[in-house]
């Protein structure tokens, strides 16, 4: 069956969860989680969305973000 649609919603915040795969460590060590912030950080400066509050757990990633009003 193919997925719905994504629901376009410009400053509404967003609570996303990005999983490893078969609950498998998303990060091996702390120079993971620095890299994977560091891309995050660049990734919402080429965006101009926001990040209010993230958690980064040894198998999953909680963000909570407002997409940007284009």
């Amino acid at each position: 069956m193919a997925r719905l649609p994504r629901i376009d919603l410009p400053g509404i915040p967003q609570h996303i969860v990005q999983r490893g795969n078969n609950r498998l460590p998303c990060f091996l060590d702390d120079g993971d989680r620095l890299r994977y912030l560091h891309l995050m950080h660049e990734a919402l400066h080429a965006t101009g969305c926001q990040l209010h509050a993230y958690v980064l757990m040894d198998n999953h990633v909680h963000l909570l973000g407002v997409q940007s009003r284009h």
